[in-house]
């Protein structure tokens, strides 16, 4: 019975990625379309700074107000300082 249900997962995924394909097929024309202005290219540089830079940035800003802005206690912050373990009970034989 695995076996069938392996070869059914197998042939939907198939199946699937072969109409995805065949759908954007369309997505490949070298064609232009009506009202198309792509505009000029980014150059590595500009890559680069768009989609490496920019959200490392941006992370960097986010845990910065983050942490500038916590007002928790510092009793309430879990650290190895303040963390107490209850003594073990006697083994009673």
């Amino acid at each position: 019975m695995d076996k069938k249900n392996a070869l059914r997962a197998g042939a939907l995924a198939a199946g699937t990625t072969l109409m995805m394909l065949l759908m954007s097929s369309p997505a490949l024309a070298l064609t232009r379309d009506d009202g198309d202005d792509p505009g000029t290219g980014l150059s590595v540089i500009e890559t680069v700074g768009l989609y490496v830079v920019a959200p490392i940035a941006l992370f960097v800003v986010i845990t910065a107000l983050v942490m500038v802005l916590d007002k928790s206690k510092e009793e309430h912050r879990v650290t190895s300082r303040n963390v107490r373990t209850k003594a073990k009970a006697d083994a009673k034989a």
